[in-house]
């Protein structure tokens, strides 16, 4: 997979994860390459999750 389609494919989680959680802003799920850890730290805080929890979240969009 390319970075073209990795952004590609973040876009349409990232557009689910907004629908599934309306306390989440852009700002909380903005994909920067080399700073993913803190995007999901980012997350979860925001949604109280593990980091178990949230890789099975996003495994499931």
């Amino acid at each position: 997979m390319n970075t073209r389609e990795a952004k590609g494919n973040w876009n349409k989680q990232k557009a689910k994860l907004l629908k599934d959680f309306a306390n989440l802003t852009n700002y909380d799920l903005s994909f920067e390459e080399g700073r993913q850890e803190q995007m999901f730290g980012r997350l979860q805080i925001k949604l109280g999750k593990s980091k178990e929890e949230m890789n099975r979240i996003i495994a499931m969009l």
